[in-house]
């Protein structure tokens, strides 16, 4: 999956995504309008746009379409991590984590979330 959105895109995925049924493009700028404060006429080209990069599908219900995500987030999320740390880290991940540790962005729970991850790989 080669899916490229932009920030703003991924703001009307979010809002797809966390909605759980498919949304009108109404329904869908209450979501995001509020917040960015976003028309629903720019909402509405955000949607064209996605679903003519194949995020989103939409089918007609009477005279208005519903909109759902056409990827599902955990899959768009692995493939834009792994395309992150390929683009800046050469494809690992341990300069990646240290690069975090020097700059202190990470806290107790980061780091115990890590050990974690890793005793469980290790067995």
């Amino acid at each position: 999956m080669d899916l490229r959105i932009s920030d703003a895109e991924l703001e009307v995925m979010e809002a797809l995504w966390s909605a759980g049924h498919p949304l009108t493009a109404a329904e869908a700028a209450d979501r995001i309008g509020a917040e960015r404060g976003w028309s629903l006429a720019t909402v509405k080209t955000m949607l064209s746009r996605l679903a003519a990069k194949g995020a989103v599908q939409h089918r007609e219900d009477g005279r208005r379409f519903l909109y759902s995500p056409a990827v599902l987030r955990d899959a768009y999320v692995g493939n834009e991590s792994r395309r992150f740390v390929e683009r800046l880290f050469g494809g690992r991940l341990s300069p990646l984590v240290a690069h975090l540790a020097e700059e202190d962005a990470l806290d107790a729970e980061d780091i115990a979330a890590i050990e974690a991850l890793l005793k469980e790989l290790k067995s």
